[in-house]
């Protein structure tokens, strides 16, 4: 009798260690070492996701097409990152993701995407202005990629166009620094904290930000279909990371008088940022990229996006929103998380 109520006891004890694990199963999130990835490393590490029955698992990468290419192949559930060509053509080719939140906007006075380019052409006169890359090579992770994006807008808002100069696709973040650093091209286009990093260095000259010279809405949230499909873990998720975009916000994006004016839980991100990044605060500290404090999307750029890609022909046709945007499982969270 006892043999039996000691078998019992394991196999309660089985089931129940069962239940545990179904209920803490991960999500999967593509995601690079940036700075505007700042609200999902501080979701995560204040356990605003888990407070919401959401763990996620980050997965890394160097560039940003390769998590739209690992989301369709179903490596993962959630993408975190730029917006690109490839994630358009994805759809375009008969695979469902939804795009669903903001991630890291170009805007006005808020770091994220610099051209940056070699010191010593900036101190010997050579490359001043965004009309001195004319004819450079400019050094990009890969063609289609939000750099290749902003760069080309920057260019044909000053006259020209990609054309004018040299694309270098090198395909990931730390080669395309590299690049600069051994002098292989002219300049680059990278987000923080590359450019403080290049700068910190002494190899390389913030020429300028981009969000000053042409703003946009760069990267966003993209769920999978499957992962949209559980309706009630994929608002679940929202909800971590709407509480997650409010404090990001309300610590280090706040304005007065035209400067940041830090919250209270400025270094806090500050060190949070430094350590899932692996840059040194003094680096991190440069600044922020903005993003909505709800994460709410910047819809209408992102058509617009689309026309440009589909006029530079990376895309046959522009992908109608409706069959790409889903805003529901935001605004579900947005109601639903107390400020």
């Amino acid at each position: 009798m006892g043999s039996l109520r000691r078998a019992l006891a394991l196999v309660v004890l089985f089931v129940s260690f069962a239940g545990v694990a179904e209920g803490q199963e991960k999500a999967k999130v593509g995601v690079l070492k940036l700075s505007s990835s700042a609200v999902l490393f501080a979701g995560v590490e204040k356990g605003f996701f888990k407070e919401y029955g959401v763990e996620p698992e980050l997965v890394y990468f160097q560039a940003a097409a390769p998590i739209a290419t690992a989301l369709a192949a179903g490596q993962i559930d959630v993408g975190a990152t730029g917006l690109t060509a490839a994630l358009y053509n994805i759809v375009l080719g008969g695979e469902k993701l939804w795009i669903v939140a903001d991630k890291g906007r170009e805007w006005p006075g808020y770091p994220l995407t610099a051209i940056i380019v070699q010191k010593d052409l900036w101190e010997g006169g050579a490359i001043k202005s965004v009309a001195d890359l004319k004819g450079k090579r400019i050094g990009v992770t890969q063609l289609g990629s939000t750099f290749h994006y902003h760069l080309g807008n920057v260019l044909e808002k000053h006259g020209f166009s990609l054309s004018d100069v040299k694309v270098v696709p090198l395909q990931a973040m730390p080669t395309v620094l590299e690049a600069l650093k051994g002098k292989q091209v002219d300049a680059i286009a990278l987000a923080q904290p590359f450019p403080a990093r290049a700068e910190a260095d002494g190899f390389g000259k913030i020429l300028a930000w981009g969000g000053d010279l042409f703003p946009y809405q760069t990267a966003t949230i993209f769920y999978s279909h499957k992962f949209a499909s559980d309706r009630a873990r994929a608002v679940n998720f929202m909800k971590g990371y709407v509480k997650a975009s409010r404090y990001y916000h309300d610590a280090v994006l706040v304005q007065k008088d035209g400067r940041i004016a830090p919250g209270a839980h400025y270094d806090e991100v500050l060190s949070i940022t430094a350590k899932y990044t692996g840059a040194s605060p003094a680096v991190v500290r440069v600044g922020f990229p903005y993003q909505d404090r709800n994460g709410r999307l910047w819809t209408a750029d992102i058509e617009k996006q689309m026309t440009w890609w589909q006029t530079h022909g990376f895309m046959k046709s522009v992908i109608p929103l409706k069959q790409i945007v889903d805003a529901s499982f935001l605004e579900a969270a947005v109601r639903t998380v107390p400020e």
